[in-house]
């Protein structure tokens, strides 16, 4: 990876971790996405499963770990040290567990991994207690203007320069493709990483009977960012079971190959309940323009969510709204249960939808907006209005995280 001239967000998030908290840091994320960089930024020894002297080391267990930090000398402050693809290791949770509980208070640790740590972390979660996890998101607009630690959710309109928000609509958020802003670079980074994903991560994790399939079925996503997934109309299209699709296409968002928006049914009358939206992780590479847009905005939209809820702010989801009239509103935010605001994107439509009041009237959310992606920016505060309100893209986007 070029090196990054640009601080990140997470940096700051993890240096109040560090500051604030005895837990260990799990770092979850897509490939690519910086997790590495930015824990090594602030580490003082770093520990990488796929190196053979690293993973010699690792292997004689808490003691030696500990040993190779010097835990046994003076320190005016517990030495950081990152441990990156440990999950490759089959007892990776009881080193861990080991070495938190004898040494804890006198080292801190920051584990990265792929998307893979988060499955592997699901499984009989022995380490509940020890570690507050963090998920790191491509670029957006607001870490564009802003990578201090937040101290609220919403933060103050600020303009984000042309060259910024270009190179997040032609390159996409992951820090490689987004620094160097190079089209060409960019076409051979997203055939690369897809190609990673479906010929390393997805032999890691699962295994298949028939990866053809499999990899025949991440196409067919790839081409259908921020549409509604008919799981049997997938299945008819690769010749397997329903169930077949549905258990790989959760694979596939816990890989962070993409993601899930699930509909919102709470007050709706008439509301769809079971197919979700999916949407990919680098929206750079959807073709349609109007898919792009609302993929671009999805994925600011989950990174708020994410990191409101991992910074103790509440708990925050991602839902899009639709009934049995095809009345749909793309996104809504769910606060501690309760609808916070609405989103439907546009490219340049500013007459506003009807499904916004519509649907803002039946689950009383606060707030409901239409965002419009070629307005230019207004230095206005998107929620300091209650009704429906058409808002530039650029203005909404630059007050999330």
């Amino acid at each position: 990876m070029v090196p990054m001239d640009r601080t990140r967000i997470y940096t700051a998030i993890l240096h109040d971790h560090l500051e604030h908290n005895r837990q260990m840091a799990f770092l979850s994320g897509p490939r690519q996405v910086g997790k590495t960089w930015v824990c090594k930024s602030l580490a003082s020894a770093y520990f990488n499963w796929d190196n053979t002297d690293d993973r010699r080391l690792l292997l004689r267990g808490p003691a030696a770990l500990a040993e190779s930090l010097g835990l046994d000398r003076l320190s005016t402050q517990p030495p950081v040290a990152v441990l990156d693809e440990l999950h490759k290791y089959a007892r990776w949770k009881t080193l861990l567990k080991g070495f938190f509980d004898t040494y804890g208070d006198r080292a801190r640790l920051l584990v990265t991994g792929s998307a893979r740590l988060d499955i592997f972390r699901r499984g009989g979660d022995s380490l509940m207690g020890r570690y507050l996890l963090y998920r790191v998101h491509p670029w957006s607009v607001g870490e564009c203007l802003r990578t201090e630690l937040p101290d609220r959710e919403i933060q103050p309109p600020a303009e984000v320069t042309a060259e910024d928000w270009d190179a997040l609509w032609e390159h996409g958020g992951f820090p490689e493709p987004f620094l160097r802003r190079e089209a060409r670079f960019t076409r051979r980074w997203r055939s690369l990483r897809q190609q990673q994903l479906s010929r390393e991560d997805l032999r890691e994790v699962a295994s298949f009977r028939d990866l053809g399939t499999t990899e025949t079925l991440m196409l067919l996503l790839a081409e259908r960012s921020a549409q509604q997934l008919i799981y049997s109309n997938l299945a008819s299209e690769i010749q397997t079971s329903i169930d077949s699709v549905k258990r790989w296409v959760d694979l596939f968002a816990r890989m962070h190959f993409g993601f899930l928006v699930r509909p919102w049914f709470t007050n709706v009358a008439k509301a769809l309940r079971k197919e979700p939206k999916w949407f990919l992780r680098d929206w750079s590479g959807v073709a349609d323009e109007g898919a792009r847009a609302e993929t671009l905005v999805a994925c600011h939209l989950l990174k708020a969510v994410e990191t409101w809820t991992d910074l103790g702010f509440g708990a925050f989801e991602l839902r899009y709204l639709r009934d049995k009239q095809k009345r749909e509103v793309d996104f809504l935010v769910v606060r501690d249960r309760k609808p916070w605001f609405l989103v439907e994107v546009k490219l340049t439509d500013a007459s506003l939808s009807p499904s916004l009041e519509h649907f803002q009237k039946q689950i009383k959310a606060p707030h409901a907006f239409q965002a419009v992606m070629n307005l230019p920016f207004a230095p206005a505060d998107s929620f300091s209005v209650h009704r429906p309100t058409v808002v530039p893209a650029r203005t909404l986007l630059s007050q999330l995280p």
